[in-house]
């Protein structure tokens, strides 16, 4: 099925979209890279876990807080295991299984968050006033809120409809 095109300013917060999806991300990945050995994925599961009761997380719950599938999240689990950063326990129900943050792991988080902040703040933040950081805020979250409803809380699949 054809659909009309795009109006121009459909088209121009589309492009705006494109290009902080693709380019943030790579950006971070390469400096998380360089300065860290992590990418931006393996830094966001660390971080949620340093934030988490205990520093650990069932798998299911940190693939949907970091916009992951559980399998990307186990594989990343595993890359973290073998290096120490994170070790994988049963869950306390018996059911499931939870990833642990390890004195190493939290260690690495610390390390590498004031760099991360830095370059969260000079990549998109620093480009907006406090009135545009709250604008956006707002968007992002509506937007955010829309996507997981098109796909169930899922981070991949088809658009529904």
């Amino acid at each position: 099925m054809v659909t009309d095109d795009l109006d121009s300013v459909e088209r121009r917060a589309w492009s705006a979209v494109v290009t902080l999806a693709m380019r943030v991300p790579s950006v971070l990945d390469s400096r998380l890279q360089r300065e860290f050995g992590l990418t931006h994925f393996e830094y966001r599961v660390l971080a949620l876990l340093r934030d988490s009761p205990g520093h650990r997380m069932r798998l299911s719950m940190l693939a949907a807080r970091g916009h992951g599938s559980i399998s990307r999240v186990s594989h990343v689990v595993s890359k973290l295991e073998r290096v120490g950063l994170v070790r994988r326990v049963a869950a306390p129900s018996g059911r499931g299984v939870d990833a642990v943050l390890t004195p190493s792991g939290l260690d690495k988080v610390v390390e590498a968050t004031p760099d991360y902040l830095v370059a969260v703040r000079a990549l998109v933040l620093d480009g907006l006033d406090e009135t545009q950081k709250a604008e956006l805020a707002v968007l992002a979250e509506k937007l955010s809120h829309h996507l997981i409803g098109m796909l169930g809380g899922s981070s991949a699949g088809e658009v529904a409809g």
